[in-house]
């Protein structure tokens, strides 16, 4: 406590001078802030003693002037004010107060104790009067009582204070948040609503207020709104993420699957009662509820679900979807004993189109074939992509087979018209295999894979037709199955071996190279064309394991014969489309040919023109990689594709390889070589080598050596043999009497 506030025992006049100098500028107290005010000083002096030794600071201040000043500069808590000061007087102080709205407790402590004195005294504001000369005691409880109130209204001023703040804060999140908050009174309309409603709905808050919820839900959702948007219900019970459509004034952006004027959202909703313990009809005060606005992830779910059952490219149902609504159909068939039919497309040529023409022009034309093919649908038809180039169609309701074969040939009739697309006429068919419920299979799986069967049996005759499943079928159908389950396991048990076929040059007769030719040699059946399970491995994927056991086989061979002396064999390998398309295929097939230790310059890689065709982007820069590591590179089958001579040279190739049909058909009169002398001259003018297979006689050997070709094989040397008999006739070298022999008398004219 400073001097100025401690007990004054000092004179009067000393004291008199610390009182009236002004508010203490020393740090303020924690306490309360009292000042004294009165005109003698000696009065002032006995006031001020008598409040610091009741432990209070206070200033003092002599006269109303000085009063005023001190009001000026400091905020007190409580002022003892006398009334009758000359000059500047109590009265004057008060009024002072009163003007400038002043907060503090003024506490009159004067002589003058008349009626009118008092009145106004407390008509101008002061908290209370003690009259002089006063008693201590009662001046002390007096102005405690005055001290007390100002804490209690500084604490309520900060009370309210922070409850409008809280207040503030509160509006502005309810106003501020994402979501739709409403109150609604009990009958329904609205008693609140916050500015979400007018963003995400296009109303404004002072038109729905008063107004019944139902008008902003959407008509088909009232019902649900009833339940849950004007909800009773509190706790557990009350409605939770309940979604449904309100109504918007307000455009929506972009495609949209749902109606332009409505939103979805999703509703929490409560009752509120007075008596939350009493929740009676008669306690029930209204609704509150939020709801979020889930439009997005409704049209998301919307997307997802129809890309789940839909295929992209085409829109048409796909496999999940199918077998759905053929489960239903079966199941309603069968209450109902009716038949049902499932029909099994696969499109004629279309490999052709997407091999030739990109993949680009064949999406278009399934799109095309997808269009054509539901024109022939019926009502409550389903059309399916099952994949690729194949469509399943499911008629749920048929009399009789005459139904299903006006169907089947309505839609050969409409895809036998041709398709032009970007100039392009493109013409393609169908292969329909039917199977019937409940001959064909009594469920979806049953009736898909008998379609699927009775289709590849069109196929086998020729294709562009129907047939309806037998039981015949399905048992070519079982032996299949057995058929490639047996060759897995062939190839688990190394029953595949590797044949060779001897290449002989028509210079030297020398074995020049062979062949290397796959062969089963089954436990039960014995020997196993190839032309009996390739087919089947390259439907499978299995051809792809068949060519590298082939390959790695065949290097290791020829390796070993070159090591042990037999000359510079070259072997000639085939390469199928699945090997060349794997991505790690050059990798994959170096690596192989390393191990094995024989040089690339030993292989021929033998790729029939079809697969040249498919990809030629993919295909080629492969090929090229390899015959710069120094393999050689032969067109298999020449002919029989669709090479052009631009195509040809495109390809990174070495030789052409004569198919045996042309070989067959040279005869003794020379009248049906015509397509083998093209293909000679081809050669010679892409400056190409020439091997011929399948040479059956000394006619067709004598006209190729006639004809420039530098090599040959066939039976009239040697049919495929294992590798120790190859091994032989390479070391005894038997074929160059029959070479020399021949000799053409002229050279024939091209």
């Amino acid at each position: 406590m400073s001097e100025s506030r401690a007990l004054d025992t000092s004179s009067p006049q000393e004291s008199f001078s610390r009182l009236t100098s002004g508010p203490d500028t020393a740090p303020e107290s924690s306490g309360a802030s009292i000042l004294l005010v009165d005109d003698k000083p000696e009065l002032l002096n006995s006031l001020y003693q008598l409040i610091t030794l009741h432990g209070y600071e206070a200033d003092a201040a002599l006269g109303g002037q000085a009063a005023l000043d001190h009001l000026e500069q400091k905020d007190y808590d409580v002022v003892l004010l006398d009334l009758i000061m000359p000059g500047v007087s109590g009265h004057d102080v008060l009024e002072h107060a009163a003007a400038k709205k002043l907060s503090c407790k003024i506490i009159v402590v004067s002589g003058d104790s008349s009626f009118s004195g008092v009145k106004h005294a407390l008509h101008c504001g002061a908290f209370d009067f003690v009259k002089k000369p006063y008693e201590a005691g009662e001046l002390v409880a007096t102005m405690e009582t005055a001290l007390k109130q100002c804490e209690l209204e500084s604490k309520n001023e900060v009370m309210e204070g922070k409850l409008k703040e809280s207040e503030e804060l509160h509006r502005f999140i309810v106003n501020s948040s994402p979501d739709l908050v409403y109150m609604l009174d009990r009958n329904g309309c609205f008693d609140f609503v916050n500015n979400r409603v007018e963003s995400l709905l296009g109303f404004s808050k002072d038109e729905l207020l008063g107004k019944h919820y139902s008008e902003i839900v959407d008509e088909d959702q009232l019902e649900l709104a009833r339940n849950v948007f004007n909800e009773r219900r509190t706790g557990a019970r009350a409605a939770t993420n309940v979604e449904l459509r309100l109504k918007s004034r307000l455009a929506r952006r972009g495609p949209r699957l749902f109606q332009a004027q409505s939103v979805w959202m999703e509703l929490t909703a409560m009752g509120i009662y007075s008596d939350d313990n009493e929740r009676t009809r008669e306690n029930f005060q209204g609704t509150y509820g939020t709801a979020r606005d889930i439009s997005e992830r409704k049209e998301a779910q919307e997307v997802i679900n129809f890309q789940a059952y839909h295929d992209l490219l085409t829109h048409l149902p796909n496999r999940a979807l199918l077998k759905d609504r053929l489960s239903l159909a079966i199941a309603h068939a069968r209450r109902n004993k009716r038949k049902l039919a499932v029909m099994f497309l696969d499109l004629d040529r279309f490999k052709l189109v997407n091999d030739t023409l990109g993949h680009s022009m064949g999406d278009r034309l399934l799109k095309a074939v997808a269009n054509r093919l539901q024109s022939c649908l019926r009502r409550g038809d389903t059309l399916a992509r099952y994949g690729g180039d194949e469509f399943t169609l499911l008629l749920p309701e048929v009399r009789t087979r005459d139904d299903v074969v006006v169907i089947a040939g309505k839609i050969l009739d409409r895809l036998s018209g041709p398709f032009v697309i970007d100039g392009h006429e493109l013409f393609v068919g169908a292969s329909i295999g039917i199977a019937l419920y409940p001959e064909a299979g009594e469920t979806e799986e049953a009736l898909i894979q008998n379609s699927d069967i009775a289709m590849y049996h069109v196929k086998t005759r020729g294709k562009n037709g129907y047939q309806f499943f037998s039981d015949e079928m399905n048992h070519r159908f079982s032996t299949r199955l057995s058929l490639e389950r047996e060759l897995r396991n062939g190839l688990a048990q190394g029953e595949l071996s590797v044949f060779y076929q001897p290449q002989v040059s028509l210079e030297t007769g020398s074995i020049v190279g062979v062949e290397a030719l796959v062969r089963w040699q089954h436990p039960e059946r014995g020997i196993v064309e190839p032309a009996d399970f390739l087919p089947m491995a390259e439907e499978t994927g299995l051809i792809t394991q068949i060519d590298e056991h082939v390959q790695q086989v065949a290097f290791s061979d020829v390796a070993s014969w070159r090591r042990n002396g037999l000359g510079d064999i070259r072997v000639s390998v085939n390469l199928s489309a699945p090997q060349l398309e794997q991505d790690d295929f050059v990798d994959r097939f170096i690596a192989s040919l390393r191990g094995s230790g024989l040089d690339p310059e030993g292989v021929k890689l033998e790729i029939t023109e079809n697969i040249l065709m498919q990809d030629m982007e993919v295909v080629v820069p492969k090929l090229r990689e390899l015959r710069r590591l120094g393999l050689r590179i032969a067109i298999d089958d020449f002919g029989t594709g669709y090479s052009s001579l631009s195509y040809l040279q495109q390809f990174p190739i070495n030789t052409l390889k004569i198919d045996r049909s042309f070989v067959g058909d040279i005869r003794a009169d020379e009248s049906d070589a015509s397509i083998v002398n093209a293909i000679v001259a081809m050669a010679r003018g892409l400056k190409l080598d020439l091997i011929a297979e399948g040479v059956e006689n000394r006619t067709q050997l004598k006209y190729l050596r006639s004809q420039g070709c530098s090599e040959v094989q066939g039976y009239i040397f040697s049919r495929p043999v294992p590798a120790d008999e190859v091994k032989a006739l390479i070391a005894d070298n038997p074929y160059g009497s029959l070479v020399a022999a021949k000799q053409p008398e002229a050279e024939p004219a091209l």
